[in-house]
């Protein structure tokens, strides 16, 4: 059975003072896709039926349910009742861990910080992120948003969708994937670089949306060096950033953005005689 299209055509009519006009537009689809591991569901996600496989991978890697996509033994992709469901079947020592987390569990998973009980899970420990030599061109940090544009078809026929890329200096972005949901679409990102063997500290994930500390979180475990988006950050993220020694970039529109940590990474920045805003 196929899964269902991305979007839609809807008829919607068009107001504005000097005329009322009737038509169509594309809107993205959002289904109920179910994250399941050996037979157990473990979270259920609203998210757009699109590349599915980086999406289950990219979930189990950043939710630190496997630590390498070769411990997901199978993955098959199943179409169920008012939803789809992402079937995992884990190698032995992967379940036993995930058995050991779910002993602990005592409520209900959640989007977003799922199979999180207590606060203080939610604000676990991240990873921290080597790549200390790691620099980028002051000009690559434009250069990946404004080139995210380009590698967006599906808010280009919406407008309605987020997006996260993979991009270095010298190749671009190399990869990128979208979802009606912000998480989403970097779980599938983080997914899809993983399938196709790409070194996530040798390059940056720039998003289309604000940093909140889930963002981070999954980009830590990514081992991403640098984290760009196009809205500002809360300051748990910013918190968490300097924790896992990642360059947090925010505001990176037009031809300006905004460092909140780890400067010493982008190159042609100069703090040192930076007037201080009043």
């Amino acid at each position: 059975m196929p899964l269902p299209e991305a979007s839609h055509a809807l008829s919607r009519v068009v107001w504005n003072p000097d005329a009322i006009r009737r038509g169509t537009r594309r809107v993205p689809e959002e289904t109920p896709v179910a994250m399941s591991f050996n037979g157990s569901s473990y979270a259920v996600l609203m998210a757009t039926p699109a590349d599915l496989e980086d999406f289950a991978i990219g979930f189990a890697l950043t939710e630190g349910i496997v630590s390498k996509p070769g411990e997901i033994a199978e993955l098959e992709i199943v179409e169920v009742e008012d939803g789809i469901d992402c079937r995992m079947a884990l190698v032995a020592s992967a379940d036993r861990a995930l058995q050991a987390r779910r002993r602990r569990m005592a409520g209900p998973v959640g989007c977003g910080l799922c199979g999180i009980e207590t606060i203080a899970e939610a604000k676990r420990p991240v990873p921290r992120v080597g790549a200390e030599g790691f620099r980028l061109p002051a000009i690559s940090v434009l250069d990946a948003m404004q080139g995210l544009a380009g590698h967006q078809p599906l808010h280009g026929e919406t407008h309605a969708v987020h997006a996260a890329a993979f991009h270095t200096a010298e190749r671009g972005i190399v990869l990128a994937r979208e979802d009606v949901g912000r998480h989403n679409a970097l779980d599938k990102l983080v997914g899809a670089m993983a399938r196709n063997g790409e070194d996530a500290s040798a390059g940056a994930l720039a998003i289309t949306s604000r940093v909140s500390v889930e963002m981070v979180q999954k980009a830590a475990v990514a081992g991403s060096p640098v984290l760009i988006a196009v809205s500002a950050p809360t300051a748990l993220a910013v918190r968490t950033a300097v924790e896992a020694g990642i360059t947090l970039l925010a505001r990176a529109r037009g031809s300006a953005f905004e460092v909140f940590t780890g400067a010493h990474r982008i190159e042609g920045l100069d703090t040192g005689d930076a007037p201080s805003e009043a």
